[in-house]
């Protein structure tokens, strides 16, 4: 059971702000991804931010908290913290995520684990909604190749999870903790056995998720790798859920990636996200970091409001609106599940007053 909608999207929960859209107004965005610090302590096979040579740079954490005040203010309802590199990395990271909440700003972290440990877990897990670890193998062997690093971390983010679930029971908080694995060729026949792992460390889910070939990514050894011989792991998968625990199987996602098309004709989900990276760039499409095309500005030098209302975001969705083609995008892109909503929206069948 896919309770938080992972396979599909919630944009049809924030009805104000899309009839907003509908009638022609300038809205700002519901959600943001944010990347705190640019360097990363994996190298993992599939990185599609590989060609971001992890930099080492960061956002600082006063004037993050400046911005992120600003945009609470703004209407922006959620932030993911990820990005080019590992969020946990930032120094200053739960100050910034206790500050983001008290903006009003809900809260949710994907990590590679390693460093959700018991300070991080105990001075800022209640102000997270969700966090979701990416381990990519059910043995430490398949872990460390996949992920490049020491086979050791994958013990410390087992215990980690584990920690993190007694001290949110202890405390009765609301946290939902999860776990990721990119299904490769490497990992496929560990699947079930990390979904086994998973529900036994009191996880309260493992996404089977598909990789899909990033535009600048360096990494090519997935681009021809197809999900259709995987299809039965699914019903495999589903045997392990239950008591709690629930194994999402992005069945959905597999198919549109395997079948190429696309049900809309533009990209329409700009104005609803934004990504800002570890330099403090403001981007429109996170597929697109470094081309410049699809830049509104940077949060060091102008105010976030400024930004979203300026010219260069003026322009750069003139672009998307006229110019941009599609076909050259990601697949399943981050928007994939929000474009067809809204395309479908804009662009009704007939018979739609038969409710």
């Amino acid at each position: 059971m896919d309770e938080f909608r992972i396979d599909s999207h919630k944009l049809m929960y924030h009805v104000g702000r899309v009839n907003d859209w509908l009638g022609g107004s300038d809205i700002y965005p519901v959600y943001a991804e944010v990347s705190p610090v640019g360097y990363c302590n994996h190298r993992c096979t599939y990185c599609a931010l590989d060609y971001m040579e992890y930099q080492a740079r960061y956002l600082p954490a006063e004037l993050l908290k400046t911005r992120l005040a600003e945009m609470g203010r703004l209407g922006v309802k959620s932030i993911m913290y990820a990005g080019e590199g590992e969020p946990l990395l930032h120094k200053n990271i739960t100050d910034i995520i206790n500050h983001t909440k008290k903006s009003g700003i809900d809260v949710a972290i994907t990590s590679n684990g390693v460093f959700f440990n018991r300070k991080v877990i105990t001075e800022s897990l209640a102000s997270i909604s969700w966090i979701k670890i990416s381990i990519n193998g059910g043995t430490k062997e398949t872990y460390a190749r996949v992920h490049r690093t020491r086979e050791e971390d994958f013990a410390t983010v087992m215990e980690n999870i584990r920690e993190a679930v007694r001290f949110r029971h202890a405390h009765g908080l609301k946290a939902t903790i999860g776990m990721q694995m990119i299904l490769l060729p490497e990992n496929a026949h560990e699947a079930v056995l990390l979904a086994e792992k998973a529900k036994e460390i009191g996880a309260d889910y493992l996404v089977i998720k598909s990789y899909s070939q990033h535009l600048k990514s360096l990494t090519e050894q997935y681009r021809e790798f197809r999900y259709s011989d995987y299809y039965h792991l699914g019903e495999e998968l589903k045997k392990i859920s239950g008591g709690g625990f629930n194994v999402v199987f992005r069945m959905n996602a597999m198919k549109k990636l395997e079948s190429g098309k696309k049900s809309y004709s533009k990209c329409l989900a700009l104005p609803f996200w934004t990504y800002i990276d570890a330099g403090g760039g403001v981007w429109g499409c996170s597929a697109y970091l470094g081309d410049e095309r699809f830049l509104f500005g940077d949060i060091n030098k102008e105010t976030f409001e400024d930004i979203w209302k300026g010219e260069r975001r003026k322009k750069v969705m003139e672009f998307v609106a006229k110019e941009l083609d599609i076909k050259g995008c990601r697949e399943n892109c981050r928007m994939d599940e929000v474009n067809r909503y809204l395309w479908e929206l804009r662009n009704p069948g007939p018979h739609v007053n038969f409710i």
